[in-house]
C-alpha cells in the first residue's frame, strides 16, 4: 500500500461534515488524557496491538493527537496524526458496526484540520488502505516508490 500526500491549505470544510455523519447524537472530539486506557483498549480490541500502540503514542503529544466519534458513551471510532512519524495521518478505524454513515469521512477532516492548525502544510497518509477513500475525501495523491514505506519490519531486518 503506498503512501499518500493531502494539501492541509486545501481541506473541505470539517464543520459541514461533522454535522452531516451520522446525525446529530454522534460526537466528534480530541481525547482527552484521562481517557487513554479506555481508548487505547478499545482500538487494542477491535483493530489490534499494533495500531492500539500507534494510539497510545498520541496520548503523548500536546495536544492529544487523537480524535474520537462517541455516540451516548460508546467509542464508534477513532483517527490519530503524529503518532509512528511526524506529519503522517493514521491510524483510523470505525467500528465495523457504524461504518459507511460517514464517520471515517468526519475523523479524517478533524485531524487533518487539527494538524493544519498546529502548523502542517502536508500530511503523509502512511500505507494507505483504500487510496480511493482518500482520493475522493481530501484529493490526496500517491507518492512515488513509497511501498514498503515506513511500515517496513526493522525487528526482521
Amino acid at each position: 500500500m503506498p503512501d499518500l500526500l493531502v494539501k492541509l491549505y486545501d481541506l473541505p470544510n470539517a464543520e459541514s461534515s461533522l454535522m452531516g455523519s451520522a446525525g446529530e447524537s454522534v460526537r466528534f472530539r480530541h481525547a482527552m488524557a484521562y481517557e487513554k486506557h479506555q481508548i487505547v483498549n478499545w482500538v487494542g480490541e477491535h483493530f489490534g496491538n499494533g495500531w492500539a500502540s500507534e494510539c497510545d503514542v498520541a496520548f503523548s503529544n500536546r495536544p492529544v493527537s487523537c480524535h474520537i466519534a462517541t455516540q451516548r458513551g460508546a467509542i464508534l471510532g477513532f483517527a490519530c496524526y503524529d503518532s509512528t512519524s511526524r506529519g503522517v495521518f493514521g491510524p483510523i478505524g470505525v467500528v465495523e458496526s457504524s461504518r459507511g454513515q460517514g464517520l471515517g469521512r468526519s475523523l479524517l477532516l478533524s485531524c487533518l484540520h487539527a494538524m493544519a492548525v498546529v502548523g502542517y502544510a502536508y500530511a503523509v497518509v502512511g500505507g494507505a488502505g483504500s487510496g480511493e477513500f482518500y482520493r475522493r475525501v481530501v484529493n490526496a495523491v500517491e507518492i512515488p516508490d513509497s511501498i514498503p514505506g515506513i511500515y517496513i519490519d526493522k525487528l526482521a531486518e
